[in-house]
């Protein structure tokens, strides 16, 4: 997912942060990953950027940058979260379970849905998070989809 560096450093200036060297590091391994990274992936690319870059920094920026709204965390497959630059609005996400290639639908239409369980629960809904895993094209071209069973047995 490219990014305007500029804007990204922008928002984040905007909800009274600093772009600090470690923080800019951050946003350009960000803005340059084509899939979902791990904090230490982060900080492990980020280091070309910004040679001191800390674990701790890492997780302390990523943190702040979920809280205004810069990077939404994915879950991929291994169990583990991944970070990727958030898009403006509501988005989810489809995520291929072999590369952990990331593709964000846009919009929602999961209000009747969302109707329909807060009367079964009685729950108020404040917020929902969805994720679709699947095998994407690229992955399904180089050895054709697995089923789960398939998976589970490997």
């Amino acid at each position: 997912m490219a990014a305007d560096f500029d804007a990204l450093a922008d928002h984040l200036r905007e909800h009274g942060h600093k772009l600090t060297q470690p923080r800019r590091a951050i946003l350009k391994t960000l803005a340059a990953a084509s899939k979902p990274l791990s904090p230490a992936e982060i900080q492990a690319r980020g280091q070309v950027f910004c040679a001191d870059l800390g674990l701790v920094t890492v997780y302390r920026t990523l943190e702040i940058m979920a809280d205004v709204g810069l990077v939404r965390p994915v879950h991929v497959m291994d169990g583990c979260h991944g970070y990727v630059l958030a898009t403006p609005g509501h988005t989810h996400h489809v995520v291929c379970e072999r590369c952990n290639a990331v593709v964000e639908i846009v919009g929602c239409e999961l209000g009747g849905f969302l109707e329909r369980v807060a009367q079964r629960t009685g729950y108020a809904i404040t917020g929902h998070w969805l994720e679709i895993s699947g095998i994407c094209a690229d992955c399904q071209h180089e050895d054709g989809p697995r089923s789960a069973s398939e998976r589970t047995r490997q």
